[in-house]
């Protein structure tokens, strides 16, 4: 019997998609696992909307939901006749749950301990997500995600140099170190502290053969010394960095309950921007965030072109019920989505300014599916014909269609 798993949210989601495609085939039978995501209201509605649709489907098959959706919204997906069984995101990746001995939703909290991921390859992925640190102990004001994954957790170091091993042993090209709060990694850990830049030198230093390390998203306020040195020198740690910024205002930013300031951001930019030439930042933004004024947004608008971000990942405000946001004054919902398209087309026109600034650049490029590409920098690039999925080539950029680099 085969196993089929749909998969919502975040980067962590999918690599425990795949960890617990080979839990859910143990005993033979027909699954639809789904790893759901709780970042928004629109997720949770995308995630029933697709269960119901595969109950059509396949009749005959179990569904089981899990992911933080499950633990957030736990009643909303109990009381749907299409799901066969519920399990807790914090023992979705244990086989007991999956021999019916687990505990469900509502124990996330309780569980203390990271343990490394066995996925040395990800389907359809040229590049491997290796989670090192799961969970928050942050409460920002509009996010539930620490509801969903419990307290701050993160893989022994030792354990995850092993895994990294393993992957570039089976062909492995790229790493992505991945986690809630990625850069919360170690704090907890017995011993000496190792942090996140610690992490990525010992990394880089016991498994001299990965040709390519990158960070996923990252929280400015907590990079530390090791981290910044690191970006700074390493040339294997690729120069892309993906920014938890959110907004650009210092009253929303402490509305928000973020830890940075305005002007924190902006620094941090430019000094990393300083220590690694070429560096090239990506952040998350919300627009419409419970009483933003149009110079709150302005603020958050100008962040784009004084943090020279070139990716943006833009959230129109969704609020979240039980969320200390979801009881402030609300933005009205067409104001929401007027500023969120103002933002898409800052990043577009940033994005649009970056690819013309590579014509002529000659570039290496990790080679995906589908004759496209990703520079170090995370740009994508497309490639002539013939270059094999894997295969780390350089290029020379002869122009771009908006989107993408294009390699003659």
């Amino acid at each position: 019997m085969s196993v089929e798993t749909l998969t919502f949210g975040c980067r962590l989601n999918t690599v425990e998609t795949e960890a617990m495609r080979a839990l859910a085939a143990l005993d033979g039978r027909r699954r639809i696992v789904v790893n759901t995501c709780a970042v928004t209201e629109e997720a949770g509605r995308q995630a029933r909307k697709a269960i119901r649709r595969a109950a059509r489907s396949d009749p005959g098959a179990e569904i089981v939901v899990t992911g933080c959706g499950a633990e957030v919204e736990t009643e909303a997906y109990r009381a749907m006749p299409e799901v066969g069984r519920l399990i807790g995101n914090g023992e979705k990746l244990s086989p007991p749950a999956w021999a019916g001995q687990g505990i469900g939703p509502g124990a996330v909290m309780e569980h203390r301990a990271a343990a490394p991921s066995a996925v040395l390859a990800m389907a359809d992925h040229t590049r491997t997500f290796v989670p090192v640190q799961n969970g928050c102990d942050h409460r920002c004001t509009f996010c539930v995600i620490p509801f969903g994954r419990g307290h701050s957790r993160s893989v022994e170091p030792g354990a995850v140099v092993e895994q990294v091993a393993r992957i570039v042993e089976a062909g492995g090209r790229e790493v992505v170190l991945t986690g809630v709060d990625l850069t919360a990694y170690g704090r907890e850990l017995p011993g000496e502290p190792v942090g996140l830049g610690g992490l990525v030198r010992r990394l880089l230093r016991e498994v001299p053969g990965l040709p390519r390390l990158r960070l996923s998203s990252i929280d400015s306020v907590e990079v530390d010394d090791a981290l910044l040195d690191a970006i700074a020198n390493e040339r294997r740690l690729m120069p892309h960095l993906h920014l938890s910024l959110q907004a650009g205002d210092d009253l929303i930013l402490k509305r928000m309950k973020r830890r940075h300031s305005r002007a924190e951001a902006i620094r941090f930019c430019a000094e990393a921007r300083a220590a690694r030439p070429g560096l090239v930042f990506g952040a998350d933004l919300i627009a419409g965030f419970p009483t933003e004024t149009e110079g709150h947004f302005a603020n958050t608008l100008a962040l784009v072109e004084e943090c020279g971000l070139t990716h943006l990942h833009v959230f129109p405000y969704s609020p979240r019920p039980g969320t200390p946001a979801a009881r402030m004054p609300a933005v009205a919902p067409q104001v929401i989505r007027e500023r969120a398209a103002r933002l898409r087309q800052a990043g577009d026109e940033a994005r649009i300014r970056h690819l013309a600034g590579q014509i002529g650049a000659r570039v290496r490029v990790l080679a995906e599916r589908g004759g496209s590409g990703r520079a170090e920098d995370f740009t994508p690039v497309r490639l002539p014909e013939g270059v094999a999925p894997g295969a780390i080539v350089a290029v020379a950029i002869t122009g771009h269609d908006g989107k993408r680099l294009i390699a003659a």
